[in-house]
């Protein structure tokens, strides 16, 4: 059976409901980042043997949280055995608007697991991009890259946009297939 591990970093609950959602379509794992950027116990040796690691963090400032970038550096030792090249990552970001510079989280993110060796899963799914399109649409915010998804700077984790858990359930369910598709 495939493995799959969901690692994140979330500051106020919006990422974390996005890692929840992408790891329950996927069948995988949650490993999260404390708010001191540690693992918990066990949260490496299961990253060792997950087939993909999907990396998640919010887009504060430009780019990952601190607490995410601790967490990436620490994998220089992984980076250094080798111990995750050839897996198969992918990724995702939450910030407070559409734009919120997101490309600059998901290049950050795809340098982390190019940088491992690895071999990156886009989103595979069309961003909703007609006049008919509404917010609580399939790809609303329209990553190709990667799961993107947005949360007022006002709102509470259980106001975010239904469209961004249907896509995070649909991105976790692509990162199953592909997984398993290269697991056989």
């Amino acid at each position: 059976m495939p493995r799959i591990a969901v690692v994140f970093h979330s500051g106020y609950g919006h990422t974390q409901r996005v890692a929840q959602a992408v790891a329950e379509a996927a069948g995988a794992e949650l490993i999260a980042i404390d708010a001191d950027g540690n693992l918990a116990a066990g949260g490496w040796e299961a990253l060792a043997e997950a087939d993909t690691i999907v990396f998640g963090s919010p887009t504060y400032m430009g780019g990952v949280s601190w607490q995410f970038k601790k967490f990436a550096d620490a994998s220089s030792k992984v980076w250094y055995a080798e111990g995750w090249k050839d897996k198969l990552f992918a990724g995702f970001t939450n910030s407070a608007t559409m734009n919120g510079d997101k490309v600059a989280t998901m290049g950050y993110l795809w340098t982390l697991a190019m940088q491992h060796g690895g071999l990156w899963i886009s989103m595979g799914i069309h961003p909703a991009n007609d006049k008919a399109a509404r917010r609580d649409a399939l790809n609303y915010v329209g990553g190709y890259g990667g799961l993107l998804t947005v949360s007022p700077s006002d709102a509470s984790p259980a106001e975010m946009a239904k469209g961004d858990f249907d896509t995070a359930r649909a991105f976790g369910e692509r990162v199953a297939q592909v997984t398993a598709a290269r697991t056989r």
